[in-house]
C-alpha cells in the first residue's frame, strides 16, 4: 500500500470528497472559488463524474442520442478550469478519522494507497434497491442509477431486440422508464406494489397519471408485490412472478423500486446515523465529527412542513447542500433549511409535479390541522386556442392558512404553478399570499386570475367561512342531499348516484324544492357553479357545503 502525504507549506489545506456526482461535485468546484490554496480531490468509483442522473431514462429512450451529452463536467475539465483533481474508478474502501486519512483503491489496478485530508466531505449517494428474490441476479434484470447502467440496458435491447419489459415500481424513475421503453417499441407492463401509480401522491391525484399510461398502451398491474425471477419460456428472456401467483414474460426487467442511502463508510468509520438510516447532519451539513460534511441522497434532512427527519433523493437539493458544505468548511455562515420534496415528473404528455406536504404525508406525521382544496384551472384564458385543464389539490393549515403543499397534473403550465407555491412555502406563505400574488399575464400563457390565485382565493373563502367544503373521498352521508347544480344535459350524460338536479339557473326559483332542516352539498363540473350556489343558498339560512372540485375530481376519487 502506497501513501501520499500533501503538500504542508503554508499549512496547506487539504479537501478530500468521495462521491463526484451532484452534491460532491458541486462542493469541490465552491471549495474552490473559495479557497485558491486548498488541495482538492475527488474520488469516484465510477468512470463518471458530474453527470445527469436525470437524462439515463430518456437516454435509453433514444431521446438523448449521445452519452456524451449527459456528462456535465470531465476530469479534464475540473483540473483546467479549478485545479481540482478528480480519479475515477477510484473507491474509498474505508475512513479513518483518528489518522485523518482515507484509504483508497484504483479499480483499475487493484492497488490501494491512503490519502491524507484536512477535511472531508462524503457525497456516496443511494443505492438502487434488489431485493433477495428467486432469479433477482438472472441476466436482464436492470436498476439506473449510472450511465453504465443505462449503456448495458440499451445494448440488452438492441442485442436480444427486445420486444416487452416489466417495469418493478411506479415512482418517478418507473414511469420515465416505462415512457422511454415504449418509445422504443417495446410492449411494457409497471408491476407496482401500492395500489396506484406514483405512490407518494395522494390517490386520486394519481389517477390522471394512470390514465395517461393506460392510453399510451402501457399495462397496470397494481397492488401486487414482486415474487421473483426464472428464466423466460416462448423466446423471452424472462419470466417475472408476483405475489398474487401471477406470471408475466419479459424480454427485461427494470428495477425501480427505490433506493437507499449508501453509509457504509460512514458507519464503519463510527460516524452517527440518523432515526431514518441516513447520516446525520446539522445544518452546515457537518457530520458527528466536525471536519466531516456529508450531502446528497445519504444524509438524513428536515421536512420544512412536517418537522420530520427524512432522505430524499433529489438533484437540486444535494447540489444546495454541496455549496453550503463548502460555505461552512471555510468559515461562512451558511445553513440549508430542509426539504420540501418539490419535483415534476412528464410522463407522456402529462406533467405531474408536487411540492410540499401531501395528505399522505401529513397523516403520518400527525398532523390533522389542515384543510383542502380542489381546482381544475385552464393553464390559461379559455378564449386562447389550446387552454389545457390543471387538476390541482392544495392543503393547507385551518388555522393561520399557511400553505402545506401542492400536487398539480396537466399537460401544460404545471411546473409553473408548482415553483410558485414552492417559493410560497418556502417564505412561510399562505393562502392569502397566493390569492394576492401577482404574476405574469397574457392570453397565452395564463389568466388575469391566474390558477395560483384562484387556489388562494378558494382556500382564502374556505377560512373566512364564505365555502365550506366537503370532499369526495370521504363519503357523503346518507341524511345529505347531494345536489347537482349543472344543466340538465350535463346531469344526464352522467351524474354521481344519488344526485337530485337543480341547475345552478334555476336554483332560486326552486328553492321550495330543498327539505326544510336537511343539509345540501352542491356539486357541478369543476366547483365554480356549486361555489355560487353555496353562496346563495348560505345566504339564506341553509346548511350547505361545496364537493370540492366538482365531477371532476368525484371521477379521480373513483379512479375515472
Amino acid at each position: 500500500m502506497q501513501d501520499r502525504h500533501p503538500e504542508t507549506s503554508g499549512g496547506r489545506e487539504r479537501l478530500l470528497v468521495v462521491g463526484g456526482v451532484a452534491g460532491g461535485a458541486s462542493a469541490a468546484a465552491r471549495a474552490r472559488r473559495l479557497s485558491e490554496t486548498c488541495e482538492i480531490v475527488v474520488f469516484d468509483r465510477g468512470p463518471f463524474v458530474s453527470f445527469a442522473n436525470c437524462g439515463l431514462p430518456y437516454f435509453v429512450g433514444d431521446v438523448i442520442r449521445e452519452r456524451d451529452d449527459l456528462i456535465v463536467a470531465s476530469p479534464q475539465l475540473f483540473r483546467e478550469r479549478f485545479e481540482i483533481e478528480v480519479h475515477t474508478r477510484h473507491e474509498v474502501v474505508a475512513v479513518d478519522r483518528a489518522a485523518r486519512e482515507l484509504r483508497v483503491r484504483d479499480l483499475e489496478t487493484g492497488e490501494e494507497r491512503r490519502e491524507p485530508y484536512t477535511r472531508l466531505l462524503l457525497a456516496p449517494g443511494a443505492r438502487a434497491v434488489r431485493p433477495p428474490l428467486p432469479g433477482i441476479d438472472l441476466p436482464g434484470i436492470f436498476v439506473l442509477r449510472t450511465i453504465p447502467d443505462s449503456e448495458h440496458i440499451r445494448a440488452w435491447i438492441d442485442e436480444h431486440a427486445a420486444r416487452s419489459a416489466v417495469v418493478v415500481g411506479a415512482g418517478f424513475i418507473g414511469l420515465e422508464m416505462a415512457e422511454n421503453l415504449r418509445h422504443r417499441g417495446l410492449d411494457v407492463r409497471i408491476v407496482e406494489m401500492a395500489d396506484q401509480v406514483m405512490p407518494p401522491l395522494d390517490p386520486e391525484m394519481a389517477s390522471p397519471v394512470a390514465e395517461e399510461l393506460r392510453e399510451h398502451g402501457v399495462e397496470l398491474h397494481l397492488g401486487d408485490g414482486l415474487a421473483g425471477f426464472a428464466p423466460g419460456a416462448d423466446g423471452h428472456a424472462l419470466r417475472v412472478d408476483t405475489q398474487a401467483g401471477e406470471s408475466f414474460p419479459a424480454d427485461l426487467v427494470i428495477l425501480a423500486i427505490g433506493v437507499r442511502p449508501e453509509v457504509e463508510l460512514a458507519t464503519a468509520c463510527g460516524l452517527e446515523l440518523g432515526e431514518t438510516g441516513g447520516i446525520l447532519v446539522d445544518e452546515s451539513m457537518r457530520t458527528s465529527d466536525p471536519d466531516v460534511f456529508a450531502v446528497g441522497d445519504a444524509v438524513e434532512v428536515r421536512d420544512v412542513v412536517t418537522g420530520r427527519p427524512t432522505t430524499l433523493a433529489l438533484a437540486g437539493p444535494a447540489n444546495r447542500q454541496g455549496r453550503i458544505a463548502a460555505d461552512a468548511m471555510f468559515g461562512r455562515e451558511s445553513r440549508f433549511r430542509g426539504v420540501q420534496g418539490t419535483s415534476v415528473c412528464g410522463v407522456f404528455d402529462t406533467i405531474v409535479a408536487t411540492t410540499g406536504a401531501t395528505e399522505k404525508a401529513l397523516r403520518k406525521a400527525g398532523v390533522t390541522t389542515y384543510e383542502a382544496v380542489y381546482l381544475h384551472p385552464g393553464h390559461h384564458v379559455g378564449y386562447y386556442p389550446g387552454a389545457r385543464a390543471i387538476h390541482m389539490k392544495l392543503l393547507f393549515d385551518r388555522g393561520d392558512g399557511r400553505i402545506l403543499g401542492l400536487q398539480a397534473v396537466g399537460e401544460r403550465g404545471v411546473e409553473r404553478r408548482v415553483d410558485v407555491v414552492a417559493t410560497a412555502i418556502q417564505m412561510g406563505g399562505t393562502v392569502f399570499d397566493l390569492e394576492q400574488a401577482e404574476l405574469c399575464y397574457a392570453p397565452q400563457f395564463g389568466a388575469a386570475k391566474d390558477p395560483v390565485n384562484l387556489a388562494g382565493m378558494i382556500a382564502a373563502n374556505v377560512l373566512r367561512g364564505d365555502h365550506p367544503v366537503a370532499h369526495w373521498k370521504d363519503g357523503v352521508p346518507d341524511d345529505v342531499l347531494l345536489l347537482d347544480v349543472r344543466g340538465a344535459d350535463e346531469y344526464a350524460a352522467g351524474h354521481v348516484p344519488g344526485a337530485v338536479n337543480v341547475p345552478l339557473t334555476e336554483l332560486r326559483r326552486r328553492l321550495d324544492e330543498l327539505p326544510a332542516g336537511r343539509e345540501v352539498w352542491a356539486y357541478c363540473f369543476v366547483g365554480q357553479r356549486a361555489y355560487y350556489a353555496t353562496r346563495a343558498l348560505l345566504q339564506r339560512g341553509h346548511a350547505v357545503r361545496n364537493l370540492s372540485g366538482g365531477y371532476r375530481t368525484w371521477q379521480m376519487v373513483r379512479g375515472e
